[in-house]
């Protein structure tokens, strides 16, 4: 929180065209008058974007907003990934948010490298120049084999130097909160921030969730269902769903909102007025 206010942060993926480029850019724009304490930018599986990344991070920062690009690797790319940092400072950037990266061809289970290697990394070679953000399951990562081991894990990455984290998305408080209680009773104490999908498309919500293990309460898929071309509709229930979820976070005690955006300005910035966060 700054100033005992909630912060706000909003995170991008890198366009793969001119268009998509300006539209984003533009999106940026709109939801500064929020005043977010940053943006991200997404990093693809295997650092599949990092060029596109580099350039949206860059793009973003020379409009002077605060920008956090996600950064993982695989183990075998130090090097490049030394130098990658080595520009985003040179560039201003001060906050990086560290993700597990894919395993190499050929790696074993037992070889991966987790998000945890990736910040000891950083925390080596670059010490304390840049504020480390890592990931948090509340509703436990697909992968995991249990609670037990998702929490281990998010343990091991704040031990290793993360400075706070953002979740994946979810639908209900009583997960987040709950992941709160068994951190605190684990010691783990740094600032975690709930990740916020705003609800605008039906499809492409479940498709997410599915692929990321994010669970839809059964009562709001339900409701879902029954708008069917109903787009407007559909996009009121969302937006009341997922407002009144942030007002139950918020209330709670949450430190701030991190929102999907999709490169869409629209359905973060109708929540954030909701929530009273705007002009």
């Amino acid at each position: 929180m700054a100033d005992g206010k909630p912060c706000l942060s909003f995170e991008f993926f890198p366009p793969k065209t001119p268009v998509g480029h300006q539209k984003l850019l533009d999106a940026a724009d709109h939801l500064a008058s929020y005043r977010p304490e940053f943006f991200s930018v997404t990093y693809g599986a295997g650092g599949s974007t990092r060029d596109g990344t580099l350039n949206t991070v860059l793009a973003l920062r020379e409009l002077g907003h605060e920008v956090a690009p996600h950064l993982s690797f695989s183990g075998n790319d130090r090097d490049e990934v030394h130098e990658l940092l080595q520009r985003y400072r040179q560039a201003g950037i001060r906050r990086v948010v560290a993700l597990r990266g894919d395993a190499p061809s050929g790696m074993g289970a037992a070889q991966r490298l987790y998000a945890r290697d990736l910040v000891a990394f950083i925390r080596a070679e670059f010490g304390t120049a840049f504020s480390l953000e890592v990931a948090a399951y509340p509703e436990v990562h697909p992968e995991s084999k249990s609670a037990e081991t998702e929490l281990r894990h998010f343990a091991e990455k704040v031990a290793a130097g993360a400075d706070g984290a953002i979740t994946q998305y979810f639908f209900s408080p009583d997960a987040y909160f709950r992941f709160l209680d068994e951190c605190e009773r684990q010691g783990v104490g740094v600032p975690i921030v709930p990740g916020i999908m705003p609800i605008t498309n039906h499809e492409r919500l479940v498709r997410f969730s599915d692929a990321c293990g994010a669970e839809i309460p059964r009562w709001i898929r339900k409701r879902l269902e029954t708008f069917g071309d109903d787009t407007n509709g559909l996009i009121e229930f969302g937006a009341e769903v997922v407002t009144r979820l942030c007002e139950q976070l918020l209330a709670g005690g949450a430190p701030g909102l991190h929102f999907y955006t999709l490169n869409q300005s629209e359905p973060s910035a109708r929540l954030c007025n909701a929530l009273g966060f705007g002009h």
